[in-house]
């Protein structure tokens, strides 16, 4: 997933392998002072149905609107996002919701407990409401968790070949049980519409470490709702692959001029937004497509045939 920062902002959802990605699906975001200005709404067209949402719904709009590539059986294995959207709760509880597996990046601030913490209760004199269960020791931050296991427990991985080289840090995973307010208030209501009560336990799942050389400290985390057997090589090639993502809007942005919009239209944006994303997917079929015949490569032509004007 992406985000356009310019005049307009913008949520975009990629479809992203090891060798290619390209944007599916973009949501204009409408700030809330334009939501509210009947004048301004008239002035650019906004249609009547559409109203200020934040970025992280626009994101899990954007993923609900792509239900149908389930029937060509294209549906995303994992769905991989900034800190961004991923620090957010409700977009995590969404994503697992919807029964998407990801990969998020998150601030070294996020509060967790640790996956052996327990929620205890006090005993119960027998009068008054009964004391519900819940951590007594207060929660940490990945950033400390991750620094306290020590350098030693990163081991190296490297995730893909670079422009110099092969790129290779150290990495640390680990399952944590993400705290704050609002996820404990969506793990009791999860809990209660499923079984009637919570007992004070918060999910679990793996938060992914990188302690580069030369730093004193981790520097980048994420946090998966993959399987737990699913390997740290891979969990790392899935939280860097959103460089291919940046490689995106670089393109777009610079090379198709998708900030190069000036108007003052919603329509008008979501043709411009249509036209620039059609030609980079041109682009990207082209690339993709043999260049001569070889022979390893008895086609010149790519996958799809292609007109130009």
């Amino acid at each position: 997933m992406g985000k356009q920062a310019n005049c307009q902002v913008a949520v975009s959802v990629h479809a992203v392998s090891d060798a290619a990605s390209c944007p599916l699906n973009w949501r204009l975001f409408l700030p809330r002072e334009w939501a509210d200005d009947t004048v301004r709404r008239r002035r650019t067209g906004v249609p009547e149905d559409v109203g200020h949402r934040e970025k992280w719904r626009l994101a899990l709009d954007a993923l609900d609107a792509l239900d149908e590539l389930a029937g060509w059986g294209l549906v995303p294995p994992v769905v991989v996002a900034d800190a961004g959207y991923g620090q957010n709760a409700d977009f995590r509880d969404g994503l697992a919701g919807r029964g998407h597996a990801y990969v998020v990046g998150i601030r070294g601030d996020m509060p967790v407990q640790p996956h052996d913490a327990h929620p205890t209760a006090p005993a119960w004199c027998g009068t008054g409401r009964r004391p519900r269960p819940r951590y007594r020791q207060p929660p940490v931050t990945v950033a400390s968790l991750a620094a306290a296991a020590g350098r030693d427990a990163f081991g190296e991985v490297t995730w893909r070949e670079g422009s110099r080289g092969a790129m290779t840090s150290r990495f640390l995973v680990m399952r944590v049980r993400p705290a704050g307010v609002r996820s404990r208030r969506l793990a009791q209501a999860a809990a209660v519409a499923r079984h009637g009560r919570w007992d004070g336990v918060l999910p679990e799942v793996r938060l992914l470490a990188v302690w580069p050389d030369g730093q004193d400290k981790p520097t980048r985390f994420w946090l998966s709702g993959l399987p737990d057997d699913t390997p740290v090589p891979e969990l790392v090639r899935l939280a860097k692959i959103r460089w291919r993502i940046e490689h995106d809007y670089r393109e777009l942005k610079h090379g198709l001029g998708l900030d190069h919009f000036e108007g003052r239209s919603w329509t008008g944006w979501h043709h411009h937004a249509t036209l620039v994303t059609a030609a980079h997917a041109f682009l990207t079929e082209q690339r993709l497509g043999p260049k001569a015949d070889t022979p390893a490569s008895p086609s010149t032509r790519p996958s799809t045939p292609s007109r130009t004007c």
